[in-house]
């Protein structure tokens, strides 16, 4: 398991944007599956955007596409959301998780072994 801590959340009006940030104590070589979740209000833990190291192949929520980006830097062991066009349906708590790369394909399916505490992120109408 890898420690990973979320930053970045806040509170917003619909139309804003605001960008986490996961920050891993090392990622290592090996290729993982990286990947956000979200948790609102009296709804169950879902898939936001992944990605898999090894290629850079992301995937997302139908809910997020063409309005969540993923993407991270390797070097600063860092992984992010970009979260641009926001609306109070985003509200929650967002969580980035991580496991090894173990085969198959990275999915939110996928066993995610590490996770954050979560940053919570509030849109308004």
């Amino acid at each position: 398991q890898v420690p990973l801590v979320e930053s970045g959340g806040g509170s917003v009006q619909t139309g804003g944007s605001l960008r986490l940030s996961c920050i891993a104590s090392e990622y290592g070589t090996k290729n993982r599956c990286l990947a956000w979740f979200r948790q609102g209000p009296g709804k169950e833990r879902e898939g936001v955007a992944g990605i898999f190291t090894g290629s850079d192949r992301a995937y997302y929520a139908d809910s997020v596409k063409e309005r969540f980006t993923i993407s991270r830097d390797s070097a600063k062991n860092t992984l992010y959301l970009q979260m641009d066009s926001l609306i109070p349906e985003d509200t929650g708590m967002y969580y980035c998780a991580a496991n090894l790369y173990y085969g198959g394909t990275c999915s939110f399916t996928y066993t995610y072994s590490s996770w954050g505490q979560g940053t919570q992120v509030t849109v308004s109408s």
